[in-house]
């Protein structure tokens, strides 16, 4: 059988006052998934990406991701991960304002020590395909916020992430753009990438997700499939124009 891309078992979180963030929460995602982690402020879904990116630590269970326990890495271990196996697509963007548009996509590439030449390379491609490559050379102040959130995902998807992660990608944005990345987080799933979308959004999560997991006072509430969702399998043929370069 296939690895699963996330196996999270008995995980909890407890913080230094005592109060639980997440309660015994176990999770497989199969590789070539798309889920939607559904739940209200406060109700641990942020804390459960945050485990699964390496950015905190279980207190009691195991995190897995990839083929690595990713719950045992020190903190340059966890680094070196996401910088391999992660894509990260944050609500506020994160992109870096005092560099380009293709030096923000470039960066996490010459941080695994790619020659400058194949990274940008591969950025271009990746600007292309999102329909973003005229603004390579702008600064992402200049740009609206569907076209900044594409240069995370630019960004994101510039190592060829196992996983990618999106924290309330369309929070930031107006409806049009929220649709434009809802539109796009589709194509990338019909292209194969695994995908797990933290949200309070429903109307995201259905639209963009195979399955829908809520958390509820830190602990999985129901896990269930989303029918109305199209799977890479059921998906059509992505077009030269719109398929996603991998």
């Amino acid at each position: 059988m296939t690895e699963p891309v996330i196996q999270v078992s008995g995980a909890s979180k407890e913080f230094d006052d005592g109060q639980a963030a997440l309660r015994e929460v176990s999770l497989t995602v199969a590789p070539g998934e798309a889920v939607a982690v559904l739940g209200p402020s406060g109700s641990g879904k942020s804390t459960l990406l945050n485990l699964v990116a390496g950015l905190d630590r279980p207190s009691r269970g195991t995190v897995t991701v990839a083929g690595i326990r990713v719950d045992t890495l020190n903190e340059a271990g966890a680094a070196r991960f996401r910088r391999q196996k992660i894509g990260m697509v944050f609500q506020f963007f994160n992109l870096l304002d005092d560099l380009t548009v293709l030096d923000n996509v470039v960066l996490p590439a010459e941080l695994t020590g790619t020659s400058r030449s194949v990274a940008r390379r591969r950025a271009g491609e990746l600007l292309d395909t999102l329909g973003i490559a005229k603004h390579a050379r702008a600064y992402p102040g200049r740009l609206s916020g569907g076209e900044r959130q594409r240069v995370a995902v630019a960004r994101a998807l510039m190592n060829r992430p196992a996983l990618l992660l999106a924290d309330e990608p369309t929070g930031a944005l107006d409806s049009a753009s929220g649709a434009e990345v809802e539109g796009l987080l589709n194509e990338l799933h019909q292209e194969g990438q695994t995908i797990v979308l933290v949200t309070h959004d429903l109307a995201l999560a259905e639209a963009c997700a195979t399955r829908t997991v809520r958390i509820v006072d830190g602990r999985i509430a129901s896990d269930t499939l989303n029918s109305a969702a199209m799977t890479p399998s059921a998906a059509p043929a992505a077009s030269k124009s719109t398929a996603v370069a991998r």
